[in-house]
């Protein structure tokens, strides 16, 4: 348990670091919005990579179920959480100054944040499996399927240009992360 309160606290800080971030971006639209052009999509993603944040910081408790931990196991668990905290670094740059607001930036580096977020699923994928096989039955057929569309689906949104495609799919994301959550907390 010793480990685990160590790991714990790792967890926490670069969790805390990503919504950190987040928050940081959001604030700067607001105090100088036409210097940071706010666009509705950018700011959906946001949203969305907010409640991915603070659903996985919820659903790592699970880690607790683990008995035998190393640093294989660790790195892996670190180097997973360094993917969140990259994404928000991804959705909230320094400096905008080479770009026309955050429409023209997302869709400057979409291809850079969509890879990171099909990586973040991948990952999720091993990280379940590391909680062992009784905790992935419990989690029945649908958190391969949803990982797996996921993955594809970023792997497109990489590919495809189209605003309204984009707009679609981050309120799926988002409908979909806030269903998933009901159903998973609220409903069993």
């Amino acid at each position: 348990m010793e480990t685990f309160a160590h790991i714990k606290t790792v967890i926490g800080i670069i969790l805390g670091l990503s919504i950190t971030h987040l928050l940081k971006g959001a604030v700067k639209i607001v105090e100088h919005p036409k210097k940071n052009a706010p666009y509705w999509v950018h700011l959906l993603w946001a949203l969305y990579i907010f409640l991915a944040v603070i659903h996985f910081w919820w659903w790592e408790v699970h880690l607790n179920d683990i008995r035998h931990w190393d640093f294989a196991l660790y790195f892996f668990l670190v180097i997973y959480i360094m993917l969140y905290y990259f994404v928000c670094a991804l959705l909230f740059p320094d400096q905008l100054d080479e770009y026309d607001g955050y429409e023209n930036y997302f869709y400057s580096r979409k291809k850079w944040f969509f890879a990171v977020l099909a990586l973040i699923f991948a990952a999720d994928i091993v990280d379940t499996a590391i909680k062992g096989k009784e905790y992935m039955a419990r989690l029945y057929w649908e958190f391969p399927v949803r990982n797996i569309l996921h993955i594809l689906l970023c792997l497109l949104a990489m590919k495809i240009n189209n605003r309204k495609f984009q707009a679609v799919l981050v309120i799926v994301f988002i409908v979909y992360e806030l269903s998933f959550i009901i159903r998973k907390y609220y409903v069993e």
